[in-house]
């Protein structure tokens, strides 16, 4: 029987154990991502309160055909339909991570990022919940830009 290896030590900070970062929203869009690279026509993420904003913005925007939540283990899961248009071309061409665990990025309503000249959503977590930039600047709130979707 082979011995379980120890867990790896964090170099800075001797002799404490390195820690997982979990970031869900980096992960659901990178199965978002992967799904439409693979041409899938649904893809599964795990389900958070800010992924079920996020997929709710995608679907009122137009970018995804739908989704589900569905109960499953402890926490469930969230199935994401992905878009494609009339000849098969992606309607998401880029989705990018832009507030991380790691560096949070805020912004006030009047320094939103205009996703190509308006043909794109900025993503926002705000005291009114999930938003896009559009439904931000109506609302006149700003918050935490969580992703960029063109």
């Amino acid at each position: 029987m082979a011995a379980l290896a120890a867990p790896r030590r964090d170099p800075l900070m001797t002799g404490t154990p390195l820690t997982m970062m979990h970031d869900p929203v980096a992960d659901m869009l990178t199965h978002i991502r992967n799904g439409l690279h693979r041409r899938k026509t649904a893809v599964t993420a795990r389900a958070s309160k800010v992924n079920l904003g996020v997929a709710r913005v995608l679907k009122d925007e137009g970018y995804i055909e739908d989704f589900k939540f569905v109960e499953e283990g402890p926490q469930g899961y969230i199935r994401v339909y992905l878009k494609y248009g009339p000849e098969d071309e992606d309607v998401i061409t880029e989705i990018t991570r832009v507030s991380k665990p790691s560096r949070r990025v805020y912004r006030g309503v009047e320094d939103l990022p205009r996703v190509r000249n308006g043909l794109g959503i900025a993503i926002v977590s705000t005291p009114k919940g999930i938003l896009s930039d559009r439904e931000c600047r109506r609302e006149h709130v700003g918050g935490e830009v969580l992703c960029t979707v063109a």
